[in-house]
């Protein structure tokens, strides 16, 4: 029996639900802001990182519309977020590796206690703005560096979840196939 009588299409979209989204909404506010106070206009490192940013946050909420009808379009566009971020990470690593500028190493106290920040359920933008107009370039590009990692992480297990999704219930051809049969099946028994 299928699990929603009312037809094949799986319920989603609901992409602002997902913490890999408002972690990713998190991000390019913050790489946003972050590129107006320390790059130079006419840098095109701005538009790259923006743009890496923006497209994180854009394909997890693409992906996540398309995932109505197709599996396959939804794991490449999640896919795609992953990339971008990681394309962003790189920046911010490249920022402070060229300027001699401290990494924060995963355990130190600064990034444990952004890590922890990143946990709460009310974490938004707001939770790292004053962080944003107050502190250096180097703390701030730290800071990013952490949130990318756990926007990451999410993306990878979110990754690992379609792909378990996809084998245990098949995608919207299967579906079609199994809703028309079983409609078949209660028509023939009526």
């Amino acid at each position: 029996m299928l699990e929603d009588s009312s037809g094949f299409l799986p319920k989603g979209g609901n992409y602002r639900d997902l913490l890999s989204y408002q972690k990713a909404e998190i991000i390019y506010d913050f790489t946003f802001r972050f590129c107006e106070r320390f790059l130079k206009r006419g840098d095109r490192t701005i538009d790259q990182m923006v743009q890496a940013a923006r497209s994180g946050k854009q394909n997890i909420a693409e992906g996540s519309k398309a995932s109505v009808t197709s599996t396959e379009m939804e794991l490449k566009l999640t896919n795609v977020a992953r990339a971008s971020l990681e394309e962003l990470l790189i920046d911010y690593q490249d920022f402070l590796r060229v300027r001699d500028l401290k990494f924060w190493e995963k355990q130190s106290p600064e990034a444990l206690y952004v890590r922890k920040l990143g946990k709460q359920s009310t974490e938004s933008f707001e939770s790292y703005r004053e962080f944003l107009e107050t502190r250096p370039a180097e703390v701030l590009a730290n800071i990013a560096i952490c949130l990318t990692h756990q926007a990451n992480y999410l993306l990878d297990q979110q990754i690992r979840r379609l792909e378990k999704d996809f084998l245990e219930k098949g995608g919207l051809r299967e579906r079609m196939t199994r809703a028309r049969l079983e409609h078949r099946n209660r028509r023939k028994e009526e």
